[in-house]
């Protein structure tokens, strides 16, 4: 396997937690904390332990041999993305869901392609080309498409999501709704920098100092490094769900079992996206990620055409919706193009 099978994994794991939006779809007596609480248990804690304890028996002992420096860093990376789901929510309802995505994604994809060439991950990573390489140049004109691709997507949400003869009155905490998600934007990138500055000590000390070379080596990764994101996470959910008196939902058995399917998708994505990045190579960290991103937002387009989310909408948003998918997928060969030249 090599660089072309790691950009495929990459996108693979994209479309896999996109697409894994329908599970929030068919939510029946479930509301978005309970999903949330459940999901995040299954595919942040759960699984993954499960997976790294039964493939690795003797892993609790190795995680001793990590040194403190690289879990506090990975789980402080883990935690501002768990910041980043709860203010995503916060903007959801300051500035609207079109507006919040398209903020979030070309900033998470701008950062999560930029800051591992600037300052250079750790293992394989620490030999990335700089922005000035022919290779991190392709790799900057990739950013402009990813964020120009993700303009054009803002754009066409807004617009379908506008209702006919709305005024352009803003709500008062439509400037705080900004600012929130610009920052929800920035931190959204972070699960990459956790793994690509804290999988080469965990992968390590799993392997007994060989990292491996198997599609789960990098399942312990995210087990440890990501915990801190799983509590961010559980607490906001259990709150949530404290106070809507909501813990009896929890046992509806449909939306239970929907809800674990969309929390095991976290894992099986966020593995893709670790191993693609390793295949790629010292690149792998950043065009990985871009390519992961994209991934993402067509499995989540195609989730919203399959329910009909764009049936009746404005001709001109499903047009700006079509050039937006365009320009990303042509920023994902860009991507995969740089990554060719950094090798």
């Amino acid at each position: 396997m090599g660089p072309v099978a790691g950009a495929l994994l990459a996108a693979l794991g994209g479309l896999c937690i996109g697409s894994g939006s329908w599970t929030l779809k068919e939510m029946r007596r479930y509301r978005f904390e309970h999903w949330l609480l459940v999901g995040m248990s299954v595919g942040l804690v759960i699984l993954p332990w499960s997976i790294m304890l039964g493939v690795y028996p003797d892993a609790l002992a190795a995680i001793g041999r990590i040194p403190r420096g690289n879990l506090l860093l990975s789980n402080l990376f883990s935690m501002g993305w768990g910041v980043a789901n709860v203010l995503c929510a916060l903007c959801f309802v300051r500035i609207g869901v079109a507006l919040t995505g398209g903020i979030l994604g070309g900033l998470g994809m701008a950062m999560g392609v930029l800051v591992p060439m600037l300052f250079r991950g750790s293992g394989l990573f620490s030999r990335a080309p700089g922005p000035g390489s022919p290779a991190g140049l392709a790799a900057l004109g990739a950013v402009g498409l990813l964020v120009a691709g993700a303009g054009l997507c803002l754009a066409a949400g807004l617009l379908r999501e506008r209702p006919a003869g709305a005024g352009g009155e803003r709500s008062p905490g439509f400037r705080a709704g900004l600012a929130l998600a610009a920052l929800a934007g920035v931190l959204s990138s972070f699960p990459n920098f956790a793994f690509a500055y804290g999988q080469d000590a965990i992968i390590a000390a799993i392997h007994r100092g060989a990292p491996g070379s198997d599609p789960l080596s990098t399942v312990p990764v995210w087990a440890v490094g990501m915990m801190g994101g799983a509590l961010v996470n559980l607490a906001y959910a259990a709150l949530l769900v404290h106070r809507g008196r909501g813990w009896r939902l929890l046992a509806a058995p449909r939306d239970l079992g929907i809800a674990m399917v969309g929390g095991s998708l976290f894992i099986v994505a966020f593995g893709l996206m670790g191993q693609g990045a390793l295949l790629m190579g010292p690149l792998g960290a950043s065009a990985g990620w871009g390519i992961y991103q994209v991934g993402q937002i067509l499995g989540g387009q195609a989730v919203g055409l399959a329910y009909g989310e764009w049936r009746g909408a404005d001709p001109k948003a499903c047009r700006l919706m079509a050039g937006g998918v365009t320009v990303l997928i042509a920023a994902a060969g860009l991507l995969a193009w740089a990554n060719s030249l950094a090798r």
